[in-house]
């Protein structure tokens, strides 16, 4: 008898280290989640936070330019065979001059549209920034509006589904599908943005910069439409001016 109340008791002790130990690795996890993600911030206050010294970064290059600073349009082009990223702006969309270009940090997959969720690809078309997160995970991030109308419409013609999303020009320097920065490059383009108004802005991402007559390798799979995906890319690029 007195060897199963020992046995007993040794049961329940162990079982209360254990439950003890569960709540300290929970207390952990849920103090590392909350320290993680932080206090919700809005996009005012990022640009209260940000905004003076991206405008800073800004101004010589709007000088030297001959641009305005905000601008009244923006444009952003996402080359992916070359990870970079160029920005134009001026007062009118006909009217922009190249402003200056950033490295891409990270950016997955080939050269080639997204077709569907988790393929890893990042989209290539004409897009716009549809919404600024002060919020990311990624430090500040723009959203792409991928997948457009056009993504769609090929989409529902083959048949394809789950199609993905959460496009992301962001902070960091890791990525899947999306474009990484680097956090003082995120900055300059969310306050950018944010300063210029999301209707303003349109984004090109490229596989190539096929103003210098550059096409993607053959050997690339490609679905049939991107031959009429890259001639519309073509003439976007062509209303560019040339990079001094």
């Amino acid at each position: 008898m007195k060897m199963k109340r020992s046995y007993r008791l040794l049961c329940l002790i162990a079982a209360g280290a254990a439950l003890i130990g569960l709540r300290h690795r929970v207390a952990a996890v849920i103090g590392g989640i909350n320290q993680k993600v932080g206090p919700r911030r809005t996009v005012e206050e990022r640009i209260a936070e940000y905004g003076p010294a991206a405008r800073q970064r800004w101004a010589p290059h709007f000088k030297q330019a001959g641009i305005a600073y905000p601008p009244a349009a923006l444009v952003l082009v996402g080359i992916k065979a070359e990870k970079r990223l160029e920005v134009y702006a001026g007062a009118t969309a006909a009217a922009v001059k190249f402003i200056r270009d950033y490295p891409i940090r990270a950016a997955s997959g080939d050269l080639g549209p997204k077709l569907k969720e988790g393929d890893g690809q990042v989209p290539e078309g004409i897009y716009q920034i549809e919404s600024l997160n002060p919020n990311s995970r990624f430090h500040l991030s723009l959203r792409v509006n991928y997948p457009n109308r056009f993504d769609r419409e090929q989409a529902a013609r083959e048949g394809r589904t789950q199609l993905g999303g959460d496009i992301m020009i962001h902070g960091n320097a890791v990525s899947i599908g999306c474009l990484a920065m680097g956090d003082e490059a995120a900055e300059d383009l969310f306050v950018v943005a944010a300063d210029t108004g999301l209707k303003s802005i349109s984004v090109l991402l490229t596989p190539v910069d096929f103003r210098n007559g550059k096409n993607v390798p053959a050997s690339v799979p490609l679905p049939a439409w991107t031959e009429k995906l890259y001639a519309d890319l073509r003439t976007e690029l062509g209303r560019l001016p040339k990079r001094p």
